[in-house]
């Protein structure tokens, strides 16, 4: 009597053993019974029929990162590039994601380099550099179309890197610096155009004001004129110290005086000749 309540108490404790699961906070369970689907077990102690009841599968519901190897990816425009990427995603339906794709992690990952792939060939090699953000969200949103009959959904997708090959990275090192040496160059025509703009201006109003002075007072003539002079004798002083060239301005305050020196003496000249002659004669 006493071993068959000890058997009976033993095959308790092994029923209670073997139908108690407990699933750990963030994971969830799937239980079959005589191999059809039978119902999910949440976190916590759960119990389900010994040699009925089966649990087919446990994973977590917690968001998963998917790292993508680098990928060899042709352009819109036939550049080779090298792509590198990660998917963050996680399952919100259990039973989809066991009953629907035979194998969950390996489907993704088929599916996200595909579409990584499909995505970056329909840019050109400056499009993929200026609107990564763009391909981030096309390849998510393609990603959730099918993922979603899955059970998964896709939360990010981030493009980390894209390396073309080094003789196009040469290239377009060049052409920055091209565009940064052109810019600069616009910039200084720019800021000479500016200041020549305003050189201009000072000179028509310096000019407009001599020109009123002039008009107001016939006296500022002759001012002027010292001005005008003055700026002569510097030039010439200027010029005259090269060692290639003597060359000297006549100072235009004077020029009348020279002037009337020369012909004293050609007159001086014409008078000197016809005496002689004259004596000759």
């Amino acid at each position: 009597m006493e071993g068959s309540i000890i058997a009976i108490i033993l095959v308790l404790i092994g029923y209670g053993l073997g139908s108690a699961k407990i699933i750990n906070e963030g994971n969830e369970a799937l239980v079959e019974r005589l191999g059809r689907k039978h119902r999910k077990l949440p976190p916590g102690l759960n119990f389900i029929v010994p040699f009925v009841d089966q649990v087919v599968m446990e994973d977590t519901t917690r968001e998963q990162l998917l790292d993508i190897q680098p990928q060899n990816v042709i352009t819109k425009d036939n550049i080779y590039l090298e792509v590198d990427a990660v998917v963050y995603w996680r399952i919100i339906d259990m039973q989809k994601s066991f009953y629907e794709i035979d194998n969950l992690q390996e489907g993704l990952n088929n599916l996200a380099t595909t579409t990584l792939r499909e995505v970056i060939a329909q840019n050109t090699l400056e499009q993929t550099n200026v609107s990564r953000m763009e391909m981030d969200q096309a390849i998510l949103d393609k990603l959730n179309e099918i993922t979603n009959d899955w059970g998964v959904q896709v939360l990010r997708v981030d493009i980390q890197s894209i390396n073309p090959p080094e003789s196009v990275q040469k290239s377009m090192e060049v052409q920055r610096t091209v565009e940064i040496e052109t810019q600069a160059a616009i910039e200084r025509a720019e800021g000479e155009r500016q200041a020549a703009i305003k050189k201009a201006e000072g000179t028509m109003r310096s000019v407009k004001i001599i020109a009123d002075a002039i008009r107001s007072n016939p006296e500022s003539r002759e001012i002027l004129r010292y001005l005008v002079a003055q700026d002569y004798v510097e030039a010439s002083q200027k010029l005259s110290s090269s060692e290639n060239a003597k060359i000297i301005f006549m100072d235009p305050s004077k020029s009348k005086d020279i002037y009337d020196q020369v012909v004293a003496e050609e007159v001086a000249g014409t008078k000197e000749n016809s005496n002689g002659i004259g004596a000759e004669n």
